[in-house]
């Protein structure tokens, strides 16, 4: 629920900008804050172990990856890979100056 939820903000922020400025400032303020930048943080986790939960399900469409051990294996990739990929982009982001 919460990739879903997350979005409702990202969307009202992408609104602001373009038709509201007021609304822009005050997510931007929200987002800007220690509790903000922490909640996206954790939706970005979240997005990234959507999606490689969706690669690990393709993989089962194809017939592979079935047996315990290979199932136990693409859990624990899935989840490095969301920490990993979390942490290389909100590294971008801040290297680059965008929050």
């Amino acid at each position: 629920m919460a990739l879903p939820l997350g979005l409702i903000p990202l969307a009202l922020w992408l609104w602001g900008a373009a038709y509201n400025p007021a609304l822009f400032d005050a997510l931007r303020t929200a987002f800007d804050s220690i509790l903000g930048k922490l909640a996206l943080f954790g939706w970005t986790v979240v997005f990234y172990y959507h999606l490689g939960n969706g690669i690990r399900h393709l993989n089962w469409d194809i017939g592979r990856g079935f047996s315990l051990p290979e199932m136990l294996a693409s859990g624990r990739m899935v989840i490095a890979f969301a920490v990993c990929m979390s942490i290389f982009s909100w590294a971008y982001v801040v290297r680059t100056g965008g929050i």
